[in-house]
């Protein structure tokens, strides 16, 4: 047959036959096809034609890294006569030489003429691919395993083998980056159709500098501009790396004004600020907290989701959300707004429905200062473990910090953990001679638990609207005594996990197996149980809680654990952008110092009527100061107060008192109250 037909029956055009790579491995298949096709009796000829069509338009690509793939591919023929994952056999190679010889010379010598060395590499190729191929049959677990295990040595930071200030906190501080999406979990509840159903086409005319996790931005916010934060590796020990926030000089400047913002006591001054510089981290926080309390919940998550975006916009290359090795100092004043930020975050989604994502958001929140932990997130990561049926997770956490952090002293684990197994217990899927002892195990650690905290049964059976039983009650061990007598540390811990968790307990199978519980407690208190006496003892370690449970109390807004607080924590006043400050902070720059002119010693109430007074100034005219921006800030703060104290003599003034009924006083003057 003429060159010219093979083109043809090849897909090629003329003048391309140096440029199709698929020559070099393919054109013995389509020669031997051509061969057979030849040899084979006239009957066959329909399907022959058929084949020849179908190599013809499976040869037709426009793409050359196509055909390199296919080139690379092996047939399923030749994959059916090499069952041991050897390769190509003598015999096969002979009749093949036999029945292609002379073609074979040919292509050869045309192919080694125009890419010679071409071939040879493809050739490498080929036999590496084979081998490797051959290899992965052989043992294929065994070379995954050894590769992954030479991944992980090679970059040198492992998502769960690094040592983590411990070697028990690798797996209980590693976070999922899917679960950080509250859509994976609401598409797990309402299905897909149903979450994105009203979604709106994401703008594409975006600029960032690198995909998001934790947020994404949405085309109501303001333009994206880089306020002026960015993030910094101080040091790396051990596999764990340490990170902080500056703020540039211009940012500084923001929260100069900020701060004046808030003394000012009017919202409308951070909204003004916020026009000017939509993504500044602390007036997000702060206008958060009015629109919340003003029950605008979908504008104050907002707000919220506007800052985690601007944060993770300025982190560092290196910085990882979900391996548990990145570290922030909390003591740093740049800090805190991300921890803050986080913390909000995960309210909101757990208020939202999404207990799964805040928890792993709380996790995250953790792996930030394990040690340290200054919003004390092991106070709520069981609750937030026990709305998303993690049983396992909390089980692995406590058994893994137990060691080093006493969690059997705190009471929201001692009753958390008990509460878990209960609910391993009653699945369904568990063999009865597990679900039996699981259930024993419950029994023994929350007879454990109402040992060591009496102080819970009142207070939970309250709030879940049970009437306790009279022998309950009476009984010393659980009456008043038990909560008046126990130490003011541990009497907040009791009312934060009280108030969070109480409606944990009101399931019936729940409140029946607490019943018996504490039946049994003190039948054991009767009979004078030396735990007892052991627990009574270890009570006076609670003499007087740390700053990061004040903190974390503070941000929780539970009344009946707000109300428990020391007198030194509710008479100073608490900002929402700064709770509870650390002691020893650091501080990389501080605040100008602001000369208050008309300052005087004068009580609120008397500076309430002088402001009345038409030529009442807060400031006490301009601040002649060197900064120029700093002075114009002033000058700005100065403008907002007069117009509140403008808008304040016009409510006054416009006041009108409502008329009392005519029934009382049918003789009085209808102009007398005017």
């Amino acid at each position: 047959m003429s060159t010219r037909a093979l083109r043809r029956l090849k897909g090629k055009q003329r003048g391309q036959e140096a440029l199709d790579l698929g020559d070099l491995t393919l054109g013995d298949s389509s020669e031997e096809q051509l061969d057979s096709a030849s040899v084979s009796p006239p009957s066959n000829s329909k399907d022959s034609s058929r084949k020849t069509k179908k190599n013809k338009a499976q040869k037709n690509f426009s793409n050359i890294y196509e055909l390199i793939g296919d080139a690379e591919k092996i047939s399923p023929d030749e994959e059916a006569e090499k069952p041991d994952g050897n390769t190509t056999n003598d015999t096969e190679k002979n009749d093949i030489s036999e029945t292609e010889e002379p073609d074979q010379k040919h292509e050869e010598t045309s192919t080694k003429s125009l890419s010679g060395d071409r071939v040879k590499k493809k050739k490498k190729k080929k036999k590496t691919k084979v081998m490797s191929e051959d290899g992965q049959e052989a043992v294929p677990d065994e070379n995954i395993d050894l590769l992954l295990q030479n991944l992980e040595q090679s970059n040198g930071l492992s998502l769960q083998n690094e040592d983590c200030s411990g070697s028990d906190r690798r797996s209980v501080l590693h976070v999922e980056h899917r679960n950080l999406n509250p859509e994976t979990e609401l598409k797990r509840y309402f299905g897909a159709r149903a979450v994105q159903g009203d979604q709106r086409p994401r703008q594409r005319n975006r600029q960032f500098h690198r995909s998001t996790w934790m947020t994404s931005p949405k085309d109501s916010w303001p333009r994206f501009s880089r306020p002026g934060i960015s993030m910094t590796l101080l040091q790396s020990k051990e596999g764990v790396q340490y990170f902080t926030f500056e703020h540039g000089r211009q940012y500084q400047q923001v929260q100069f004004k900020f701060l004046d913002a808030v003394e000012s006591m009017d919202p409308n001054n951070i909204v003004a600020l916020l026009q000017l510089n939509p993504y500044h981290i602390d007036s997000l926080l702060q206008l958060s907290d009015v629109c919340r309390i003003q029950e605008d919940q979908e504008m104050a998550r907002d707000l919220i989701e506007r800052a985690l975006y601007s944060f993770e916009c300025a982190c560092h290359p290196l910085f990882s959300l979900t391996s548990g090795t990145s570290r922030l100092d909390y003591l740093r004043t740049e800090n805190r707004a991300f921890y803050l930020a986080l913390y909000k975050h995960m309210m909101f989604l757990e208020k939202r429905g999404c207990p799964r994502t805040a928890l792993e958001y709380c996790k995250l929140i953790l792996s930030l200062d394990p040690d340290a932990d200054p919003l004390c997130m092991l106070l709520l990561i069981d609750f937030l473990t026990l709305r998303s049926r993690e049983y396992q997770y909390l089980l692995q956490l406590h058994q893994d910090l137990e060691v080093h952090r006493n969690l059997c002293l705190l009471p929201n684990f001692a009753f958390s953990t008990a509460l878990c197994h209960f609910h391993l217990s009653q699945q369904e899927d568990v063999d009865p001679e597990e679900s039996e002892k699981e259930r024993q195990k419950a029994d023994q650690m929350l007879q454990k638990a109402l040992i060591m905290f009496p102080g819970v049964l009142i207070p939970l059976l309250d709030l879940c609207t049970v009437q306790p039983d009279a022998t309950v009650s009476s009984h010393a061990f659980f009456g008043p005594k038990s909560q008046i007598g126990q130490p003011p540390a541990l009497a907040e811990l009791t009312a934060l996990y009280v108030g969070r968790t109480h409606s944990m307990w009101r399931e019936a199978a729940v409140m029946l197996w607490l019943e018996e519980s504490v039946k049994e407690v003190l039948r054991r208190v009767d009979a004078k149980d030396p735990l007892v006496d052991d627990c009574q003892n270890k009570k006076q370690r609670y003499k007087c809680a740390p700053r990061n449970i004040h903190r974390h109390v503070l941000l929780s807004e539970i009344k009946e654990a707000t109300s428990s607080l020391p007198l030194e924590v509710t008479s100073q006043p608490v900002m929402g952008f700064d709770p509870l400050p650390p002691l020893d902070s650091v501080m990389s720059y501080t605040r100008p110092e602001r000369q208050h002119v008309g300052a005087t010693n004068e009580s609120t109430l008397s500076l309430f009527f002088r402001s009345l007074l038409p030529n009442f100034n807060l400031q006490g005219g301009l601040r002649q100061e060197d900064d120029m921006e700093v002075a114009r800030a002033g000058q700005e703060l100065n403008q907002e107060v007069n117009r509140l104290m403008v808008a304040m003599r016009d409510m006054l003034a416009n006041i009108r008192f409502q008329e009392p009924p005519r029934e009382d006083n049918p003789y009085r003057d209808e102009d007398e109250w005017d």
